[in-house]
């Protein structure tokens, strides 16, 4: 398998959303869900977003939303109504609020990578009302976490496959977000844990490609072996570990919600024979890869 030293390279993803009267009397929906990846040097906001969302970063904008934005790569500019303009960057994580103007662009030397997720609804507006999110402070610096890059995946997930009640779905991951969001900011994770999440994040993001743990210590400032000792202890698998049941949690998904065959799947998840894959599906599974998607398929299958 070919290593790569550029981490964090998921393209560009995005969806919009339509609501029905009955997804707006569940009180929460969801119009918008998406990740950006801005590379150094490049154009900000992207051009391909619909016209109610591209916006001249000079002037700023107000939508008729709420949206959460996090930075999980990069550096950026952000600055609202009630909020003077302030550097963010990885770690930071900011709330939009509807009728409020602000403006945000990522630095040019640096770009970023973000999650958003943009929803409205009664239930998000009491939620504001009761103080548990505040125009004042619309930006929180909430840290590298795996779990919430895990929840802004999931959303987008569901978007894309658009099922039946994929806006309920929708809505509790949002209240699932933020009530994250809220136990993070009072409960601050060290810089140990940092280093960890980052680690996690990286290993999430690149799923599909090669990541040797030697050269992510090092890319993480840290040595190897306090790397290995310390993720081990933090999630109770050494990172190479980790990373391989990562791959293999993405096979799970793409057996059970593509058509792509076996090999196609062993091929894009960077191994290097399909028997190889077979044999490392089996043994976290006790089931192989073709056996797997059956039996899912049948149990899809089965009357209600």
């Amino acid at each position: 398998m070919t290593m790569t030293n550029e981490y964090n390279d998921l393209e560009t993803r995005f969806k919009y959303l339509i609501s029905n009267d009955k997804d707006r009397k569940f009180g929460l929906w969801v119009n918008t869900v998406g990740f950006e990846r801005i590379p150094p040097d490049s154009p900000y906001p992207l051009k391909s977003h619909p016209s109610g969302y591209f916006f001249n970063t000079q002037k700023g904008r107000t939508l008729h939303e709420y949206q959460l934005l996090y930075i999980t790569k990069g550096k950026g500019i952000f600055a609202s109504e009630d909020m003077p303009e302030k550097q963010v960057g990885k770690g930071s994580l900011f709330i939009l609020f509807p009728g409020q103007w602000h403006t945000f662009h990522a630095l040019k030397e640096t770009g970023w990578n973000n999650y958003y997720i943009g929803f409205e609804g009664a239930v998000i507006d009491n939620l504001v009302k009761e103080s548990f999110l505040s125009k004042e402070k619309p930006l929180l610096e909430v840290g590298l976490n795996e779990e919430l890059v895990s929840l802004f995946s999931q959303a987008l997930e569901v978007a894309k496959a658009d099922k039946m009640s994929s806006q309920q779905h929708l809505a509790g991951i949002v209240l699932l977000l933020i009530g994250t969001i809220l136990s993070i900011t009072k409960n601050k994770d060290n810089n140990v844990n940092q280093k960890i999440e980052q680690a996690k994040i990286i290993m999430t993001e690149n799923v599909l490609k090669s990541i040797d743990p030697k050269t992510l210590a090092t890319k993480l400032n840290v040595s190897y072996s306090w790397f290995r000792k310390t993720f081990k202890d933090y999630t109770g698998f050494a990172p190479a570990q980790y990373f391989q049941i990562l791959k293999l949690q993405k096979a799970k998904h793409l057996l059970i919600e593509s058509s792509y065959s076996v090999k196609e799947i062993s091929f894009m998840l960077g191994y290097e024979s399909t028997e190889h894959f077979n044999s490392l599906f089996k043994k976290y599974f006790e089931l192989t890869p073709l056996k797997y998607r059956r039996s899912t398929a049948i149990q899809k299958n089965k009357p209600a």
